[in-house]
């Protein structure tokens, strides 16, 4: 016994089980048939097309040109995805196997453009559940191989439709293993990426070459204008730290934003925090008048030397009550203290960097994202270096036990990725307990 089904019927199955861009026929008179047989007790189908005239033509064929010239003179062309136009940034790579969507939406790399090692991205497409920020801070986004169909149940569209929505370029099918070596051993370089074929490539070249990350406040463009409330915590059936799940304290935390990530807030939110969400140049004088029971100051895109208010702040508020910096507040609070901080060679962008924690010794497998460090030789011999980057021994985290400071420069939230580190939120808490006089965690 057989029977078939229509050329439609095939195509709207199709439809319902991949979603992604698809080659268009190039004559109308096309046509599908699928035959099914029953043999051996079990079914066999035979699916048969024919382009009437004219063939089908790939998806990856209708995929527009697009380049990338580095400030070294080198230039890559690729195919485009996502937006249409021109963009100058620094470039950047992450070597993170998962989470693309996490690091689209993380306002650190404002300034930046993110050349992904990991070759297949776009698989999973783009759910609202995992955003990091309102919106894609990266100039442009670099793969190897973007991913034309997208399987995952909780997507809700492309990696390139979301990309034409947000206004960035996509440019794939480019050498990022030899990009990225280059980077390597060159250190980040300026780039531009563009759609626009018009355009020489000594026109291109003179503008990655008139690009500088360095000294540019880019806090100032990516926080907040107005204070905020944040009461969500992680979602129950995520949540996996007990000492979050068991707790029953409520404690008043205000957070400077230099560029947040939502799961930052959703951690200090499971572990009892009520977070006030402050812009970066909001004035210790009225943090002080929202009785905070500690500081969060955090993450955050560029030069921490280019945001001196943000460092006045930070010193007016030490001793008081206590502090927790992450990344760029890391930095920034590391300039409080009477460090300096310098631009690194190509900084530090995945989710699998060792730090060692020079109090137990333990080894943790972290997530991390900054081109700038803090010179572990000009701090005052008060602070403690707590963790060490053990890739180039570079600092990794401080603690000021007399000014009731903390901080590391990686990402303890770390959503996608290691959960290694995620017992600093819990330390931060146990920071403000012992303050109030309560009992620590144990």
């Amino acid at each position: 016994m057989s029977s078939s089904v229509s050329c439609a019927q095939h195509h709207q199955h199709q439809q319902l089980s991949f979603r992604g861009r698809v080659g268009k026929t190039s004559s109308s008179s096309s046509s599908c048939s699928t035959s099914f047989s029953s043999r051996g007790g079990g079914r066999k189908a035979t699916l048969k097309c024919f382009a009437g005239g004219g063939a089908i033509s790939k998806p990856w064929d209708i995929q527009k040109p697009c380049k990338l010239v580095l400030e070294d003179g080198s230039v890559w062309q690729g195919k485009a995805f996502g937006a249409d136009g021109t963009k100058v940034g620094e470039v950047v790579f992450n070597t993170s196997l998962s989470g693309y969507q996490e690091i689209l939406t993380d306002p650190s790399y404002a300034g930046q453009f993110v050349l992904f090692t990991c070759p297949h991205i776009g698989n999973v497409g783009i759910n609202p559940l995992d955003m990091e920020s309102t919106k894609v801070h990266m100039g442009a986004t670099l793969v190897r191989h973007e991913a034309l169909n997208v399987s995952n149940y909780r997507s809700t569209q492309t990696l390139d439709s979301y990309l034409k929505e947000q206004g960035v370029i996509g440019i794939s099918d480019i050498d990022t293993r030899a990009i990225t070596v280059r980077l390597r051993e060159k250190g980040s370089l300026n780039g531009v990426v563009t759609t626009d074929m018009s355009i020489s490539d000594d026109e291109l070249l003179k503008m990655s070459k008139g690009y500088d990350i360095v000294g540019k406040d880019l806090i100032g463009e990516v926080c907040v204008k107005e204070p905020y409330k944040w009461v969500d915590p992680t979602a129950s059936e995520w949540e996996f730290a007990e000492k979050a799940k068991s707790n029953k304290d409520k404690f008043n935390v205000v957070c400077f934003d230099f560029g947040i990530k939502n799961n930052i807030m959703r951690r200090l939110a499971s572990f009892g925090c009520d977070l006030t969400v402050v812009p970066a140049n909001y004035s210790a004088e009225d943090v002080m008048k929202l009785n905070p029971d500690g500081i969060l100051f955090s993450n955050g895109p560029g030069d921490p030397s280019a945001a001196p208010y943000a460092v006045e702040n930070c010193k007016k508020l030490l001793g008081k009550v206590p502090v927790f910096g992450i990344c760029m507040g890391h930095q920034v609070l590391g300039q409080a203290f009477g460090g300096k901080t310098f631009k690194m060679k190509f900084g530090h962008h995945g989710g699998n960097h060792p730090v060692r924690n020079e109090f137990t010794q333990a080894v943790e497998i972290s997530a991390q994202n900054h081109n700038f460090a803090v010179d572990l030789n000009s701090l005052p011999k008060e602070v403690k270096v707590s963790h060490l980057n053990l890739n180039d021994g570079t600092c990794a985290g401080m603690v000021w036990e007399e000014k009731m400071a903390m901080t590391i420069q990686y990402h303890p939230e770390a959503s996608p990725g290691p959960h290694d580190s995620d017992n600093c939120f819990a330390q931060f808490v146990d920071m403000i307990r012992a303050n109030k006089g309560m009992a620590v965690s144990r």
